[in-house]
């Protein structure tokens, strides 16, 4: 006894027909005969009774018909089972973004991936929102968090998160900067500057800095834009960081926003991909959902 002769068995339940039994199941009507003389043998009861005109289930073809509708419906949840099981991913996805990001829009993105997908194992490196670009074109990691830089490169894949404006900020503390920063007109040219190494802000303040006609007073250069909120909170000088970076700093209260005109260029904060890797089941479940947690 089969699944499968459990399926004719019941086709013909509904049918009474061996002919339409046969064209329904695609087979032939002498196969659907010796479907049923087979489990008529292995039951030890007739199940039909048949003459030229009609065909009718006996009494025990009712309790088969029974046994057969329940182990069909187990037969098909378990197939079910087995197809979610071996379509479920697993293994491992490695993914790159600053500090900031991590703690930020990432918690809740990732908080809706492993709800859908907990067999994939996240593998997280954080580091300088500016190598997040070079990172995943190296193909250190699968997924990159970091700014759409103004050249896409074209074996990249951009998905925008949001946009994030930059912002100048300055000490909220007493000292040589502040006091420049508060005589009249401000030199920028005697304001020490605090930037970082490289990243798509560093290129847009050295443009603002261009079409006003200036050379930046670089007091120091780091990396991360975490370390120079820091640093203008100890009073150092002015600096240029993303509005995210600023909203999640512990030390916003110690710094103050600076109003400047042209203000400066936003960019957009995203998911970056090479292209090949779009291919991978991982990295298309994680674009899928960040595509379904951005919708409103």
């Amino acid at each position: 006894m089969d699944f499968k002769d459990l399926t004719i068995f019941q086709v013909l339940c509904d049918t009474l027909h061996y002919g339409h039994t046969a064209q329904r199941c695609h087979t032939s009507a002498s196969t659907v005969s010796r479907v049923v003389q087979r489990l008529e043998d292995e039951l030890s009861h007739q199940l039909f009774e048949r003459d030229r005109r009609e065909v009718r289930l006996t009494q025990a073809g009712s309790l088969f018909r029974e046994f057969a509708l329940r182990s069909l419906d187990q037969y098909q949840q378990l197939q079910r089972q087995l197809n979610t099981q071996a379509s479920e991913l697993s293994g491992e996805l490695s993914l790159y973004c600053s500090v900031t990001a991590s703690y930020s829009f990432l918690s809740d993105l990732l908080a809706v991936f492993r709800e859908r997908h907990p067999k994939v194992d996240i593998r997280l490196r954080t580091g300088d929102a500016a190598q997040a670009v070079d990172t995943v074109l190296a193909g250190e990691v699968d997924i990159a968090i970091g700014a759409r830089p103004d050249q896409l490169p074209s074996r990249l894949a951009f998905k925008p998160v949001l946009p994030v404006p930059l912002t100048f900020i300055a000490p909220n503390q007493s000292g040589p900067v502040t006091d420049a920063l508060n005589s009249g007109d401000i030199n920028w040219q005697a304001v020490p500057m605090i930037l970082s190494e490289t990243g798509l802000a560093r290129t847009r303040v050295e443009l603002w800095f261009k079409q006003m006609g200036l050379k930046p007073n670089i007091y120091a250069q780091v990396s991360g834009h975490e370390a120079i909120v820091a640093m203008v909170a100890l009073g150092f000088g002015v600096g240029v960081v993303p509005d995210l970076v600023l909203s999640n700093s512990p030390m916003t209260e110690k710094v103050r926003i600076l109003q400047v005109r042209p203000e400066l260029e936003p960019f957009s904060v995203g998911l970056c991909v090479v292209n090949q890797h779009l291919s991978n089941p991982m990295v298309q479940a994680f674009w899928q959902v960040s595509e379904d947690w951005l919708k409103p």
